[in-house]
């Protein structure tokens, strides 16, 4: 009864699509606008990695580096360490005794 229902949306939407002709555009126009719009865009990534730069070299602290890279090193090095245990865990209540 479901397919019934799809087929109906599918032909409707279909019959509708056919009813609404697209007006033609030019092409030169519409180039013109696209480079307009990614002008725009790229402004707007340069001006925002310019000024994430920016606060970055104002903040950076050489120890605070140091220390946020011996943290991540230590808990990457425990989760894999817990993550081992608990697949083995699993793997042993799934396989069971043997």
């Amino acid at each position: 009864m479901g397919t019934r229902y799809l087929l109906a949306l599918f032909l409707i939407l279909l019959v509708l699509g056919f009813g609404t002709p697209v007006p033609p555009q030019d092409e030169a126009t519409s180039l013109t606008l696209l480079s307009k719009m990614q002008e725009s865009l790229f402004s707007y990534w340069d001006t925002a990695r310019t000024a994430a730069e920016n606060l970055y070299k104002k903040t950076y602290l050489p120890s605070m580096d140091e220390k946020i890279r011996d943290v991540y090193s230590k808990s990457t090095a425990a989760v894999s360490t817990y993550a081992g245990i608990f697949t083995d865990q699993v793997l042993h209540l799934l396989k069971g005794e043997e």
